[in-house]
């Protein structure tokens, strides 16, 4: 069964599937400012963190209602300032019992950028309030 965000009677049904759902992605802006890594690498960890998320809650519903909407995938791409503001938010939302990836890029060992699984917005987006769209 396919879900639509303009799907009004799952809507008035109380269908949580007919929610949009939306995948969080949440980088370190420093990577690129202060680090000086190239933008390519800096998209690639974001890609990474966003993939595994995937992976790790494939069977979950909401990964699967959302991975059936191809065509229409919704991400949030946001700005962490540094490594210690991506930490904290990754203790935060393991705190708080939501499902993500922090994806430690390797050989370097070091935290890049966190990706949720496919979530409602209004479920979590209260996490994501003190950070910015990344520009």
């Amino acid at each position: 069964r396919s879900y639509h965000v303009n799907n009004m009677a799952g809507l008035a049904g109380g269908n949580s599937s007919a929610q949009r759902l939306i995948q969080y992605v949440v980088i370190r802006g420093d990577l690129q400012k202060a680090l000086s890594w190239p933008l390519g690498a800096v998209i690639t960890q974001a890609c990474h963190a966003a993939t595994a998320a995937i992976h790790l809650y494939y069977s979950d519903q909401s990964t699967v209602d959302y991975l059936r909407e191809l065509d229409s995938m919704h991400k949030v791409v946001l700005e962490a300032a540094d490594e210690t503001s991506l930490t904290n938010l990754a203790e935060t939302l393991k705190a708080a019992g939501v499902d993500h990836k922090l994806w430690i890029e390797q050989p370097e060992n070091i935290p890049t950028c966190l990706a949720l699984k496919p979530y409602p917005k209004e479920l979590v987006q209260k996490h994501f309030k003190k950070f910015k769209l990344l520009k």
